[in-house]
């Protein structure tokens, strides 16, 4: 059992490698929906075997975390390498925390990778995408399971790699493109405070081993944790899209919809919240930090669940609330409580994973992206509206679904760091301000959503008519059942799963929770039901602008940093046409016009020598007499 971590993080990484080599050889059956089987088969089966070894890890441990007791970790070393410095153990362990988190990669992989064999099936660049997805997998697994800093790092920047090649799948369209550029880009921004942080810690507890830098914190000075903490938190706030590092996840929306529910939903924006769990005894030791992460808790999860209410994408508005979910868990962990935090990721994996699932399947039925193309979808896809109506409830807190027990855990949590003072005054009542505010914007933005997709008339695109003879074929069956069946599957635990953390239910936490939510859905609608074409946004009023340009974020960096380095690259350019080339085609007219002068003295003329060496001659004799 020592050696589950470790094939749980090789067998997605094997399928990788496989799935790039031999998923080109010739297929014998022809091309078309049955070309990409081999390389389904060997992305399905291998994640399959790494959860079965991600679930017998976490089966004791995960249920003793949630409980708040701790275990013992299952693992074992690899070797060692010698740096000069701190060496760096090569060690892979499962623990409680970890062993949870494996659960959630693999089983959000599993479904993906079967969701999208259908999803995907006439695509030609199938193989190799769902290589990455295998390849990602197993870096996440490693972030998870690695028990050393420097081996966690080497995941944390594949993953990285492996979200900027899936976010540019369909890399023809520039948005696309431009997207994975920008995820790519913002995400290594805070990669760079990452490290350093990494090297800080291991600096202070002369070990890169996780358990030697938690045995080491008593030890450490305030000074030490709270700069490797707020070093770290500029990684996190890049990987788990908080402000203001947040503004990729909207755009990296552009990639295939099973990857926006792998990456951006469940796995790598997890991954920062994960890290501050981790290491979350520093992060106690640095009380500043968690003032600044309950700060920016606040503003993200108020901002972005406004920007989720003005957006007419489908896609944008779950993104929108993916920020808005990750600012809760990153509350729960500034008010003091990682267990809650942990738990709301957990259940947050499968509900979020389940909703962008059910969005492709809609997506994938209409042919679009925009909510305005939508309508009266729940008699067409009865499958789909069931399951993603688990998934609204479960996102608005709506009992019995897991987000109402989760999402009660953190508010609770944040009402105890008003009583205890884990926070500065001023933090602890803006977060717990804005986290109240933010329930009920979220059952606003997530009754917008089910009612402008499910009900009301349709609103599909006008299809060009038909040829003579010919009759439209409009498709009013559910989607494949690849796609179905992970939705079905992921709708259980998307229910179910709050029921793990047991029923510990703060009440009055809860009803003010409840009422909320019902408040913001109630009004919007109130707003739908007055005109069921017109948009229930309208109730933003004058707001309703910027919160769909999410208050400007883009631009203002556009203004802020990308246009100064525009501007800035274009003066170096201008500089090296006009100054360096300048000066070398300089040299090379001067050069050419001096040959030209000398040219024309070796003109050819004989006489003209002759004449120029008597000349030169009585020069000389003049010379000579003058100065005899």
């Amino acid at each position: 059992m020592t050696t589950f971590p470790l094939l749980a993080v090789l067998l997605p990484f094997m399928a990788a490698f496989a799935g790039l080599l031999l998923s080109r050889w010739p297929h014998p059956r022809p091309a078309g929906r049955r070309a990409n089987a081999r390389a389904a088969w060997l992305a399905v089966l291998p994640t399959a075997a790494s959860a079965v070894l991600a679930a017998w890890l976490a089966w004791d441990p995960g249920f003793a975390f949630l409980a708040g007791e701790t275990t013992s970790p299952t693992g074992q070393t690899y070797g060692t390498v010698t740096t000069g410095a701190i060496p760096i153990s090569l060690t892979l362990q499962a623990d409680a925390l970890s062993g949870l988190l494996g659960v959630l990669v693999t089983l959000v992989a599993l479904a993906v990778q079967v969701y999208s064999v259908g999803y995907l099936e006439d695509d030609p660049r199938y193989p190799s995408y769902s290589a990455f997805i295998s390849l990602f997998t197993s870096a996440m697994l490693l972030v998870v399971y690695a028990g050393d800093l420097l081996v966690l790092y080497v995941g944390w920047e594949i993953m990285g790699l492996c979200s900027y090649l899936l976010i540019g799948h369909w890399w023809e369209d520039r948005g696309n493109s431009r997207a994975a550029v920008k995820a790519f880009l913002v995400t290594r921004l805070g990669d760079v405070g990452f490290l350093f942080g990494i090297f800080v810690l291991g600096q202070a507890a002369g070990s890169f081993r996780i358990a030697d830098v938690l045995a080491k914190v008593p030890e450490m000075s305030t000074a030490t944790a709270v700069t490797a903490t707020m070093l770290l938190l500029a990684g996190v706030a890049g990987k788990s899209a908080q402000v203001p590092l947040h503004t990729w996840l909207p755009d990296a929306m552009a990639g295939p919809t099973p990857i926006s529910a792998l990456i951006h939903a469940a796995t790598m924006v997890a991954a920062g919240i994960f890290i501050v769990a981790r290491l979350f005894d520093v992060f106690r030791a640095a009380p500043p930090t968690l003032d600044v992460l309950a700060v920016v808790a606040a503003l993200g999860m108020l901002g972005a669940a406004l920007a989720a209410l003005a957006q007419d994408d489908l896609k944008r508005v779950l993104a929108y609330s993916t920020v808005s979910q990750l600012a809760y868990m990153a509350g729960g962990l500034a008010a003091g409580s990682d267990t809650s935090a942990i738990f709301h990721l957990l259940t947050h994996g499968a509900f979020k994973a389940l909703l962008f699932l059910c969005a492709g399947a809609v997506i994938h039925h209409v042919g679009s992206n925009l909510m305005t193309q939508m309508g009266g979808l729940r008699r067409e896809l009865p499958v789909t509206f069931v399951t993603m109506t688990v998934g609204f409830a479960a996102l608005m807190g709506l009992p019995p679904a897991s987000g109402f027990f989760s999402k009660d855990s953190i508010l609770a949590a944040m009402d105890d760091a008003l009583a205890t003072g884990t926070l500065t005054d001023a933090a602890a009542l803006l977060l717990y301000g804005c986290a109240l505010a933010t329930v009920a914007v979220t059952g606003a933005y997530a009754a917008r959503a089910w009612l402008r997709t499910f009900f009301g008339e349709a609103r599909a695109v006008a299809l060009p008519e038909p040829e003579p003879g010919t009759a439209h074929v409009v498709d009013v069956t559910e989607a494949p059942r690849t796609m179905l069946v992970p939705v079905i599957l992921l709708a259980v635990p998307a229910l179910l799963l709050g029921f793990a953390g047991g029923l510990h239910v703060d009440l009055g936490v809860a009803a003010i929770s409840v009422v909320l939510a019902l408040l913001g859905a109630g009004v919007v609608y109130a707003f739908w039901r007055i005109d069921p074409v017109a948009d229930p946004a309208r109730l933003l009023g004058p707001l309703r602008v910027p919160c769909e340009q999410a208050f400007y974020a883009d631009r203002g960096y556009a203004a802020l940093f990308v246009r100064p380095v525009l501007a800035l690259a274009r003066l170096v350019v201008r500089t090296d046409d006009v100054v360096v080339d300048g000066a070398v085609r300089g040299s090379g007219r001067s050069a050419r016009g001096l040959s030209g002068v000398l040219r024309l003295a070796q003109n050819g003329n004989v006489q003209l020598y002759v004449s120029g060496i008597l000349a030169g001659v009585l020069l000389i004799a003049v010379g000579a007499v003058m100065f005899a």
